[in-house]
């Protein structure tokens, strides 16, 4: 009796939280309430012994609670009832019911965004390694790597313990790395950059990077004041400025593109890797309508989301290929050497 008085409790609880389809159901909650009830709830159970049999090392360095366990088992057994009768998956709190490894919610979406993390390490240090120390994009760069190793640690984190503050560190890390490509991407594509030819666009290179960073601490303000996170605002910001850089670095694939690859230099040299913004701008843009084509998770490990994230890696490696074959095009030295 004293278990179905703490189950109702809890259910009326539960029914304050913000939900989605899965969590709504009446079974679902249930479920929750009844298991709450017997595992964090019932005293013989909590004075058993110190530390409960469901949390183990790795549930307690990630921070699971025993009703963030009781939600986790009974996705579960929502999914299992639905795979048995053979009706469609529903989410639960936003996401699909996954297999937890070592405490990570979402391990494929954890080890794919440190496959980025790693990306943008190792290809950034090798960049750095062959450009020359006074090349002018150089600075720039270090921006486009540090902003997108920032991002993806966050991204990890994330994955592993989705609460209130790692969302927002994920998708505000997002973001910022956003405003960084499209800056560095005006700043290389118009010649923003700092050499004796361009020196006299120094001014704008300050108003372009005062802007960019406005705009970020106006989209940052505009959602943490609301009184709810506005998903729907934080995917249009990041799609508009993803798809704004993406479309000026597929221009440089154009025979005319709206200015000169190299300063000083004619559109007519076209240097042998003219093409490959091009193919990755649209390989880019293909992993993200993963985004757009959710299904439910293959074994409950890998969905769309893991899958974009995966899709990623190789394109990241080939843009640091890129970059790196355009910053030492002899173009450069000729720019110096009409200055």
């Amino acid at each position: 009796m004293r278990l179905t008085t703490t189950a109702l409790f809890v259910l009326f609880a539960l029914s304050a939280v913000t939900a989605s389809s899965g969590d709504r159901d009446s079974a679902f909650q249930w479920c929750v309430a009844t298991k709450s009830a017997q595992q964090c709830h019932n005293p013989a159970e909590t004075l058993s012994s110190s530390s409960p049999k469901w949390r183990t090392m790795s549930l307690r360095l990630t921070q699971w609670t025993c009703e963030d366990d009781c939600r986790y088992q009974c996705t579960h057994v929502m999914t299992d009832k639905a795979r048995a009768a053979d009706r469609p998956v529903e989410q639960f709190y936003g996401k699909w019911a996954f297999w937890r490894f070592w405490g990570m919610q979402e391990p494929a979406s954890v080890f794919f965004s440190l496959l980025n993390l790693w990306a943008h390490m190792w290809c950034g240090f090798r960049l750095r390694k062959v450009m020359p120390r006074r090349h002018p994009m150089r600075p720039f760069y270090l921006l486009f790597t540090l902003s997108n190793v920032n991002l993806w640690i966050w991204s990890a984190v994330f994955h592993t313990r989705d609460n209130p503050v790692t969302e927002k560190l994920d998708y505000f890390s997002a973001a910022f790395a956003m405003f960084c490509g499209l800056y560095y991407s005006v700043v290389r594509l118009y010649h923003l950059y700092d050499t004796p030819q361009t020196r006299h666009r120094h001014r704008v290179l300050r108003l372009w990077a005062l802007l960019c960073f406005a705009a970020f601490v106006a989209h940052v303000a505009y959602l943490t004041l609301l009184p709810r996170f506005d998903y729907g605002w934080n995917m249009k910001v990041n799609v508009t400025v993803g798809l704004a850089y993406n479309l000026l670095w597929i221009s440089y694939s154009l025979l005319n593109p709206p200015y000169t690859r190299f300063y000083g230099i004619s559109n007519d040299h076209r240097p042998r890797f003219v093409l490959t913004p091009l193919f990755l701008g649209l390989a880019m843009i293909s992993a993200v309508s993963l985004e757009i084509f959710d299904f439910p998770p293959w074994w409950r490990v890998i969905d769309a989301h893991s899958l974009w994230h995966l899709a990623t890696v190789p394109i990241i490696i080939g843009w640091y290929q890129f970059l790196r074959f355009d910053s030492l095009d002899p173009s450069w030295k000729e720019e110096k050497s009409t200055a």
